[in-house]
């Protein structure tokens, strides 16, 4: 991957956390690279970004407890907002432990919601023995994801774990909609809506992964571009900081769609 590190290592500073110890870096560039602004913060606009998903996060928690709905809807936007604030953490120190910070509350976030969706009988609760299994289900996942990970540090395996939570999620949403009791439940409009959601929340995520891989494929180019225009005006040339932007957005709407079903 094409990064500051590699780009333009001459810029590159070292802050108080030490030197980098996470398995990845970014294209993120400034007149003096990691640590301009402070010795505290390596990636300024790749970590302050994180503070719109901790936000929209906390916007979505709060429509929850207004709304009645069940507990576990409010833990799901809290899961976001942590993985928000490990993101902050990890931009911010480029450490191994603020990475898994970042990374393993996305897989937690991620069998959560296939919970949701797979628990989609009426009622809500721990009591009934499908809601027991599929909370057991998913923590056996989470509690295996993270070990295995622990073990092969290799970002590309969470990237494809997390990549077939999303892409699971939808599939789950068209079965619901089309081939179950709630597909004759749910009103058509309803439908319409849930399905308008977790489309905006796809293109959402799919824009961000583009953006996100541009930016690790003209790094150099990217790089040569905010060097030329200066600050703030180039961190708008950031392409993983709108990863996070993106990404919360999308989430936000697929997890307002869950709470359709």
């Amino acid at each position: 991957m094409m990064n500051l590190t590699t780009v333009a290592p001459w810029k590159v500073k070292e802050g108080i956390w030490g030197p980098v110890t996470a398995t990845l870096d970014w294209c993120e560039a400034s007149t003096s690279a990691n640590h301009q602004f402070s010795p505290y913060i390596a990636e300024m606009a790749n970590t302050l970004s994180n503070l719109f998903t901790i936000g929209i996060a906390v916007a979505g928690f709060l429509h929850t407890r207004r709304q009645g709905l069940p507990a576990r809807y409010g833990a799901g936007y809290m899961g976001i907002a942590l993985v928000g604030m490990g993101s902050f953490f990890f931009h911010a120190t480029l450490q191994f432990q603020a990475q898994l910070a970042d990374e393993l509350p996305m897989i937690y976030v991620g069998s959560m919601s296939l919970w949701l969706l797979f628990d989609d009988k009426p009622g809500f609760g721990l009591a009934s023995p499908r809601t027991k299994f599929l909370v057991a289900a998913a923590i056996v996942l989470d509690v295996v994801f993270t070990w295995s990970y622990m073990i092969n540090r290799n970002p590309v395996y969470h990237q494809v774990v997390f990549g077939a939570m999303v892409l699971s999620t939808a599939l789950r949403i068209a079965y619901i909609l089309r081939h179950t009791e709630a597909s004759h439940r749910i009103p058509q409009e309803k439908k319409d809506t849930i399905s308008h959601l977790f489309w905006a929340g796809a293109v959402m995520f799919a824009s961000g992964f583009l953006i996100w891989n541009l930016d690790n494929l003209l790094c150099r180019e990217l790089t040569q571009l905010k060097m030329r225009i200066g600050w703030p005006l180039a961190f708008l040339f950031e392409g993983h900081s709108w990863w996070h932007i993106l990404t919360g957005i999308g989430t936000y709407y697929m997890f307002i769609g869950i709470q359709y079903v």
